[in-house]
């Protein structure tokens, strides 16, 4: 097995660091905490990243660039990103490359070739078994990308364990786990139902994040909240399943129990994550990426103090089982979705209260974050 962890040089200089990544960087917390503490280490950082048309506006302490694409989707924006970060890169001034995803991974490996530079890779899921790429040609390019330069990499972080052992076994290579937690730095999350519209006579249920996907048993959580009483049943973020469960909630006349909001800073999401009685995590196990992913909801929903009705993977089992913070489902159907909200509903709140307590001390990026900068 392969390690590396040690062999970057302790930070003192100002070493200059560019981070890539392929998202518009607003709703990204994993990079922003990423970047936030090295640069809290002393290290300059430059973060790349990629302006949409409704990106939402940021302000970091660090350098910070958005790309302007002619593409939005599909293998052109990839493309087109791609050469953007070789140019970039081939002609900036820094010390090290740290890249998140496969989808950035080459042109920063091709220029820490060039250029002899220090090369950091964080995997935030596995990427080639997204399903969006199954039975597409596109999947073959990005397994050949992984196939080839993963090998050759000696420095690699990774999102979670399981994630960490199926590349591990695939590549004979040793990935560093950092979990995205939410950091814990003394920050108290205000809930006022009253301030955010919210009802105080119903049952909040909330799913959340950029993901709302389909596979993610929205659709199914959605008809189980049609045999329920007093409940509100809250999508808060964007996906690629919105517009479906839209019309599904207008078909079904569900729009009194069913409310969408769009996605926002992630400091005024959370809040409404805090406001709700319970939260969902609902990823089907139809591919290698669901089955072993860590959903970063999962942590917010602990450190909001909202207890957690989740699916039967792996890594979300072991984080609700080892603190008691929820309950998992066999299956993600509408009956035993309902079953399991009512059950939840059942059990006192001090009940939950008390173990999500204990579950958010623990369970912070500061704590988290200890093996990045032994890392660096």
């Amino acid at each position: 097995m392969t390690t590396a962890f040690n062999t970057f040089v302790p930070m003192g200089n100002q070493q200059k660091i560019v981070v890539t990544v392929s998202n518009d960087l607003s709703t990204d917390q994993r990079v922003r905490k990423m970047c936030s503490t090295l640069h809290g280490k002393g290290y300059d950082i430059i973060l790349l990243g990629r302006l949409k048309k409704d990106s939402l506006a940021i302000d970091r302490p660090y350098k910070v660039k958005r790309f302007k694409l002619w593409f939005n989707k599909g293998a052109l924006f990839y493309a087109n990103l791609n050469i953007r970060l070789f140019f970039y890169l081939l002609f900036s001034k820094y010390d090290r490359i740290h890249a998140n995803d496969l989808d950035t991974l080459l042109p920063a490996y091709l220029i820490s070739v060039l250029r002899s530079k220090p090369l950091v890779y964080d995997s935030h899921e596995i990427f080639t078994e997204v399903p969006e790429i199954q039975g597409r040609w596109v999947k073959n390019i990005w397994s050949w990308i992984e196939n080839s330069i993963f090998p050759k990499l000696d420095s690699i972080i990774t999102v979670n364990r399981s994630i960490a052992n199926y590349y591990g076994e695939k590549f004979k290579k040793k990935l560093l786990v950092i979990r995205n937690i939410p950091e814990g730095k003394n920050v108290t999350i205000q809930c006022s139902r009253k301030e955010l519209s919210l009802p105080e006579n119903k049952y909040i249920i909330i799913s959340q994040g950029s993901g709302i996907n389909v596979d993610r048993g929205n659709e199914e959580l959605l008809q189980a909240v049609e045999n329920l009483d007093d409940v509100l049943l809250l999508f808060v973020g964007s996906g690629d399943a919105i517009p479906v469960l839209k019309k599904q909630s207008d078909e079904k006349g569900l729009n009194d129990k069913v409310r969408f909001i769009d996605r926002m800073p992630y400091e005024e999401m959370i809040k409404y994550t805090a406001c709700a009685d319970l939260g969902i995590s609902f990823d089907k196990p139809t591919n290698l990426n669901y089955l072993y992913s860590l959903p970063n909801k999962v942590f917010d929903y602990i450190s909001a103090g909202t207890p957690i009705l989740a699916s039967d993977l792996p890594e979300v089992a072991t984080i609700i089982s080892t603190y008691k913070v929820g309950s998992i489902l066999a299956d993600i159907n509408p009956r035993i979705i309902s079953e399991g909200i009512k059950k939840m509903r059942l059990k006192e709140k001090d009940v939950w209260d008390n173990a999500l307590k204990i579950a958010a001390t623990e369970l912070t990026w500061e704590n988290e974050v200890v093996v990045l900068k032994k890392f660096y």
